[in-house]
């Protein structure tokens, strides 16, 4: 079957502009080509991948991905920097249009592993870690952090982390304008509890104007991200993306100023159930692709009943096409 181009590659433009944010067993493969369908220009990121999983497992099940995803950005999770040099040229070699390392993710598990947001706290080693990566590639090397984290919080010490990375190489800084509490607070809770900084991301513009700042947390519609592009060099959006993902269906209008004409959810449907047949043909389970679309009608005439057929019937034995086409018959078509 031949698939239809229907993905202008981003070109010329500043693609941190709007960013989809790494999220953990969401912005998987299947989820980034939807997103695509629906944005042509919105920078798009994988979920974190640990460097020992690309070294010593299978990189490619974790490196795979549709050519028509660029502009796509692979996260890496690590301190070692030389395991972080090799998985970075691992991601150059694949293709991908950007390389980032995690600085911000709470959880417990990543802190055993000590990268994530406990990084925060060695800016001397983050600042190792950037230098080897960026010797490596050829691709930028950015770097995704919070504002601080537990008791070092301060604007000083945000700047002073800021300084040293970007000394090392890095020129793209995509700030969660929360910090992190490590102890006591779940990665959910560290996601809504800690309140937003907006201000020392603004005033870290204004120190680094060179950089590129990226702001990250609490941007829930394009008015927001319309608004702080005046400011700063582009948004991160998380989860709104994930759960209303037809958010993105105006990005390349209002936020990269570009005259794509906008599709309709049905016509961003169309174009997705080719690309399920294919990858049914390859093997993979419709649910595999659907849970990331249950969000589609959201807010929409017959939504729940979208959702709720989507989730019944997808994870079936040989469940296919049909499941979807049932399901898009409970929408106001």
């Amino acid at each position: 079957m031949n698939y239809p181009s229907n993905i202008q590659v981003n070109s010329g433009i500043a693609p941190h502009r709007f960013c989809v944010a790494p999220m953990m067993d969401w912005t998987d493969r299947h989820c980034r080509f939807f997103h695509r369908l629906i944005s042509n220009q919105a920078l798009l990121y994988t979920e974190m991948v640990t460097t020992g999983a690309l070294i010593h497992g299978d990189h490619h099940r974790f490196l795979q991905y549709d050519e028509r995803e660029h502009p796509v950005s692979f996260q890496l999770g690590g301190s070692n920097p030389r395991e972080l040099a090799i998985a970075a040229k691992l991601v150059e070699d694949y293709g991908y249009d950007e390389v980032n390392l995690n600085v911000g993710c709470p959880s417990d598990r990543v802190q055993n592993g000590r990268f994530g947001a406990c990084l925060m706290l060695e800016p001397e080693l983050v600042a190792d870690c950037v230098s080897e990566m960026s010797r490596a590639v050829s691709i930028p090397v950015t770097v995704k952090s919070r504002i601080g984290v537990d008791e070092k919080d301060s604007y000083e010490e945000l700047h002073d982390f800021v300084k040293k990375i970007s000394v090392a190489g890095c020129k793209t800084f995509i700030i969660h304008a929360r910090k992190a509490w490590l102890k006591g607070l779940s990665p959910k809770e560290n996601r809504e509890i800690p309140p937003l900084n907006y201000e020392d991301v603004r005033q870290i513009k204004a120190d680094f104007p060179h950089l590129n700042i990226i702001i990250n947390g609490g941007i829930c519609d394009l008015d927001d991200a319309e608004n702080l592009n005046k400011e700063l060099d582009g948004v991160m959006v998380g989860r709104e993306a994930y759960h209303n993902p037809y958010l993105l269906a105006e990005v390349d209008q209002r936020i990269f100023n570009l005259p794509t004409p906008k599709k309709s959810r049905y016509e961003i449907l169309d174009l997705l159930m080719l690309y399920i047949e294919i990858q049914l043909a390859n093997g993979i389970r419709l649910n595999n692709i659907t849970r990331h679309i249950l969000g589609l009608f959201h807010g929409e005439p017959g939504a729940r009943a979208w959702r709720r057929h989507l989730s019944e019937y997808a994870v079936k034995p040989g469940a296919g096409l049909q499941v979807v086409h049932d399901a898009i018959a409970f929408t106001n078509h």
